[in-house]
């Protein structure tokens, strides 16, 4: 495989890796969308995004907004990964006095842009962030992933149509679809579907991928795939828990962390899958 996708796959199960011990060690926190969510946050970090972890409030740095908060364990493992802090810290999650808490919070964490976790709340300010770049002619992208349960707020829409009539085509929204939020199925809860034209029909750009191909991910993030002003939705198609084969499509793993056990087992997986990984040529 090509070596910068060969990269991007073994930060992915670093991430997971990283994912998987914090969690243990904190015996609490969101396995499932976190797991999910790590192929676009590598790609992010890694590939896609102009930003600088010496200086995090580089004013014309690219920003990444995790709008569904409580999968912070895969954007502090990416920060970590990145050397924003010490990887270190990532063992103090959700401890008193860790600069890791629950949820993100950008006055704690180095890296983190917003406080999110109030479901919707991170889409607005990303919205925001990109109508305050194109009033100061900066040239930095913004990036928000949101949660597909989080689809089902309100603020979601009135930001969606807020976007498309500020014509901010430097925002590009990322919804990891898994398809299970903490009650169950997404579709049986409160379905969104049909996503992809709902969002087509509030004036945005839209691209579905499989969210665990590297390939497809940096396609959809591409420069190359911004319309002129109109805002970007990537539909994400991902499996809750994914790389660890017991918690993968299992709605009980939305806020559970593993024990010292089932932590065990899952870092042999991935442990194993990075050795493929990178002895694959």
């Amino acid at each position: 495989m090509p070596d910068k996708i060969k990269e991007l796959k073994i930060k992915a199960t670093q991430l997971r890796i990283d994912i998987i011990k914090m969690l243990s060690a904190a015996g609490s926190g969101h396995s499932g969308g976190s797991l999910s969510a790590a192929d676009i946050v590598a790609c992010l970090y890694f590939s896609v995004m102009r930003h600088n972890p010496q200086n995090p409030r580089w004013e014309e740095r690219d920003r990444f907004v995790l709008s569904k908060g409580h999968a912070c364990p895969v954007l502090y493992a990416a920060l970590a990964e990145a050397g924003y802090f010490p990887k270190e810290e990532l063992l103090t999650l959700r401890k008193l006095n860790s600069i890791l808490q629950g949820h993100p919070d950008m006055n704690k964490t180095p890296g983190v842009e917003f406080s999110s976790g109030s479901l919707g709340q991170g889409f607005a300010a990303a919205f925001g962030m990109a109508l305050g770049y194109k009033l100061d002619n900066k040239p930095g992208r913004i990036f928000v992933m949101l949660g597909d349960g989080e689809c089902q707020e309100g603020i979601v829409w009135e930001t969606a149509m807020g976007a498309s009539h500020y014509k901010l085509d430097n925002l590009t929204a990322i919804l990891d679809y898994n398809n299970l939020q903490i009650d169950g199925k997404v579709s049986e809860i409160m379905e969104i579907a049909p996503i992809v034209d709902k969002f087509r029909a509030f004036g945005w750009t839209v691209y579905e991928i499989d969210g665990h191909n590297i390939e497809e991910i940096l396609w959809a993030l591409s420069t190359e795939r911004i319309v002129a002003g109109k805002p970007t939705m990537i539909i994400a198609r991902t499996v809750k828990g994914k790389g660890v084969s017991f918690m993968e499509n299992q709605v009980d793993w939305h806020g559970k962390a593993p024990t010292p056990q089932e932590a065990e087992l899952a870092l042999k997986e991935l442990y194993e899958e990075l050795e493929r990984l990178k002895e694959d040529g």
